[in-house]
């Protein structure tokens, strides 16, 4: 992975480790990073981003307590096996939505609207993993 694929707005109200988290997790899902791909070492992602080491250790501490990446001392900070975050169809269907989406005239933002609020109204049904009891 380049640090070109991780792009912090420095201007969102969202941490930087966030950012990273967030970035790579998605990452992952759309088959971009699979398991095995090695990510850059902390300083060297850091130097790219222009952040603070600290900054992307939490990311990766995050990502790791999350079973998405796994760090060893010689391989360095790896895609873990067991990584792929949504079965084919899941990941079939959202690009679907974003195609017909994006085919609707609807903008980026409103894409992700829609998801957010599907969530929500779904949030009282299927508790998402790891959600407390009543999310």
């Amino acid at each position: 992975m380049s640090s070109h694929h991780v792009v912090l707005d420095l201007s969102s109200s969202v941490p930087q480790y966030e950012q990273i988290r967030s970035q790579i997790t998605a990452l992952v899902a759309a088959s971009a990073l699979r398991p095995g791909d090695r990510l850059p070492t902390v300083r060297a992602l850091a130097t790219d981003l222009g952040v603070a080491a600290g900054t992307v250790a939490r990311a990766y501490r995050e990502l790791e307590s999350e079973g998405l990446v796994a760090t060893r001392r010689r391989t360095g900070t790896t895609i873990a096996s067991g990584a792929e975050a949504a079965d084919q169809g899941v990941r079939r269907a959202a690009h679907a939505f974003v195609a017909r989406a994006r085919s609707a005239g609807l903008g980026d933002d409103e894409v992700i609207d829609l998801v957010r609020g599907a969530l929500l109204a779904t949030a009282s049904i299927v508790p998402s993993p790891g959600s407390p009891p009543g999310c």
